[in-house]
């Protein structure tokens, strides 16, 4: 196995709707016109939370990597802030894939997508629209918004609907939104309230970061009708999914059933719980793998050696 190639490291941003995503394009050196790989993250995480550790080793893969923010969030503009809101987050991967494909230093052609959690929806939804790309994967992906609300629990959604037609009052009248957390202890109301949600937020959380744990809170009643794992069947490429055996957020059974309908759909297990996919021996695991993944094919040397 030859030794990871050195890349660098560019602060970039591109346009979307009416503002912009803040992003860093991962090169490799050495590389002339590499292919590129997309990251996406889930509900109200930035960049900063784990996507420059996958992005760094798919860039020392030699594929160039661009792992962006969602406008509202982070360091990306648009108003009002922590407004996550599904149709300006797919017209942002939009915006990523039009802004890779008329750049001269990445290969527009060879290009996939690749999200978690949330993003990982996002990247189903995506996948399913662009059949030029070359690949997808999806890490523990949110696939059914019903699901995911099942596994929230009834009384925690009862408790949010005060504050959700609170935030619908204000959408009318142009004031501030009301927000809810993202993350909170179990029985809490929150858009994740399993055990692990908050912590596993805070654990890939960087040192002095300016995230928000909350998030305005007319997004509820969208992500619940949500349900990106039915657009498996259409994607053409081949996609990987990666599952947790133990998901709390994205219930397993349900991701397994909509990535058997992909026509070239490969699944890969992990007992490491949702959280757990970004840090130590789980991220080695699942990095490695997708490594392999994207390397087969977008890098046409690695395709025909294997062929």
């Amino acid at each position: 196995m030859s030794a990871p190639q050195p890349f660098t490291r560019h602060d970039v941003s591109f346009a979307s709707g009416d503002s912009t995503c803040a992003a860093w394009l991962y090169l490799p050196s050495g590389v002339t016109s590499p292919p590129v790989v997309i990251l996406g993250h889930g509900l109200g995480a930035t960049r900063e939370m784990r996507l420059d550790a996958f992005a760094e080793r798919f860039a020392q893969a030699g594929i160039a990597a661009l792992a962006f923010t969602y406008r509202h969030f982070g360091d990306s503009g648009g108003e009002p802030r922590q407004l996550l809101s599904i149709k300006r987050q797919l017209a942002d991967w939009e915006a990523a894939i039009a802004y890779l494909k008329a750049r001269g230093d990445v290969d527009g052609a060879r290009l996939a997508v690749w999200g978690s959690s949330f993003g990982g929806g996002h990247a189903l939804t995506v996948a399913s629209r662009h059949p030029e790309l070359r690949a997808a994967v999806a890490q523990c992906p949110f696939t059914d918004g019903l699901a995911s609300a099942v596994a929230l629990g009834p009384i925690a959604s009862l408790k949010l609907a005060p504050v959700v037609a609170r935030d619908l009052v204000a959408k009318v009248r142009g004031s501030d939104p009301a927000m809810i957390p993202l993350a909170a202890a179990p029985g809490s109301p929150a858009l994740m309230n399993a055990p692990d949600a908050l912590p596993g937020y805070q654990a890939i959380l960087p040192g002095g970061t300016t995230f928000r744990n909350e998030v305005a809170a007319r997004v509820l009643p969208t992500i619940a009708t949500y349900r990106p794992g039915r657009a498996a069947k259409r994607i053409a490429m081949p996609i990987l999914f990666c599952v947790s055996n133990t998901d709390s957020v994205t219930p397993p059974a349900q991701t397994l059933r909509y990535a058997g309908t992909a026509p070239q759909g490969e699944i890969r297990t992990y007992d490491a719980g949702h959280f757990d996919f970004y840090l130590g021996d789980p991220f080695e695991a699942l990095v490695r793998d997708q490594i392999e993944f994207l390397t087969r094919h977008l890098v046409p040397a690695f395709a025909t050696s294997r062929g």
